[in-house]
């Protein structure tokens, strides 16, 4: 027996689409805009096998998932821990990054007003009320920032290498005299050789 067709109102009929436009509007926008991805295959192997220590957090910290790790053209490397608290795509304030530098010659912040510290060691640099951590190491500079000065020193704390041993909380290898990495052009900037025109 065939089902009896259902007729609505032509003001209804005319909603409707409307309606489940405005319905999968609504919940595509309960989803996370920045919608986290995995840390790349290549971008994990850049950290694992780079030529100096990397510093990270692990794969978790006080409960933050990595939720991004790049490499910068200018040779650093920077591993956020969350999602943005501020801004977003281009502009965003996770709860923890660790960039390391290779640039050891260079110390952000250091005009910055700030105070001196001695980090697992060696000495470092507090910026910003603490939210910022600058610890220059070995022939690198790890800089933290966090969200609060808290979460900066307990960052400060755990920060181990990704391709060298480290202990959480053990002591860091004192600053190496600057290596020069900042006066050696990149292979990105270094021109081409001229071969002859045949």
């Amino acid at each position: 027996m065939p089902r009896p067709r259902r007729s609505y109102p032509a003001g209804v009929r005319g909603a409707l689409p409307i309606l489940l436009v405005a319905c999968s509007l609504a919940l595509g926008a309960c989803g996370d805009t920045l919608q986290d991805q995995p840390i790349s295959h290549n971008t994990l192997e850049d950290l694992v096998i780079n030529s100096f220590p990397v510093y990270w957090l692990g794969g978790t910290f006080h409960g933050l998932q990595i939720t991004e790790a790049s490499h910068d053209p200018s040779g650093g490397f920077s591993v956020q821990y969350g999602d943005c608290v501020e801004g977003g795509q281009g502009t965003c304030v996770p709860p923890v990054r660790v960039v390391t530098s290779a640039d050891n010659g260079f110390l952000p912040g250091g005009f910055a007003p700030g105070r001196p510290a001695r980090i697992r060691g060696v000495p470092a640099l507090l910026v910003q009320g603490g939210r910022t951590v600058v610890i220059p190491t070995a022939s690198v500079v790890v800089d933290i920032y966090a969200t609060d000065a808290a979460l900066a020193h307990a960052a400060s704390l755990a920060v181990v290498p990704i391709n060298e041993p480290g202990t959480p909380g053990g002591p860091l290898p004192a600053r190496l005299p600057d290596t020069g990495f900042g006066s050696t052009p990149l292979s990105s900037q270094e021109p081409s050789p001229l071969h002859p025109v045949r």
